[in-house]
């Protein structure tokens, strides 16, 4: 945890740089912050994935309209405040990354953060925590 989680109209992929965004999205998760100054995703645990569609239909249909859900899940115990933050700061990547297609294309984004609180069960095991927990 945490992981970013994205669902997009494979016609995205002509059109930018899909892993080029899961990057740019990883970097700035990393870089936020909670109001102690603390990390808010662990580098070790932080994962983007991005997944197209087999099938989709977006608005009408008489268009080849695109979209893009990106999920960010992370733990419990973040404050309103914190959460906000992290929502707005992924954002902003978001957009800026389709600035150059939003003037062009018609394309719809949306953005949302989850939290786990009272999972069922929850087991982890990594070898890439040690790493970075030096």
């Amino acid at each position: 945890m945490p992981h970013c989680v994205i669902l997009y109209t494979p016609n995205i992929e002509s059109r930018t740089d899909v892993s080029a965004l899961c990057r740019k999205l990883a970097d700035s998760m990393l870089t936020v912050l909670d109001e102690a100054g603390k990390q808010v995703f662990p580098t070790g645990g932080t994962r983007v994935l991005a997944y197209p569609a087999a099938h989709y239909a977006v608005a009408d249909g008489k268009g080849d309209y695109a979209f893009m859900y990106v999920n960010v899940r992370m733990g419990a115990g973040r404050s309103a405040a914190v959460q906000k933050k992290a929502g707005d700061q992924l954002t902003e990547v978001v957009k800026q990354h389709f600035a150059p297609i939003f003037e062009q294309e018609l394309i719809g984004i949306t953005v949302q953060i989850d939290e786990s609180p009272g999972q069922v069960y929850d087991a982890k095991h990594s070898t890439l925590h040690p790493l970075f927990n030096k």
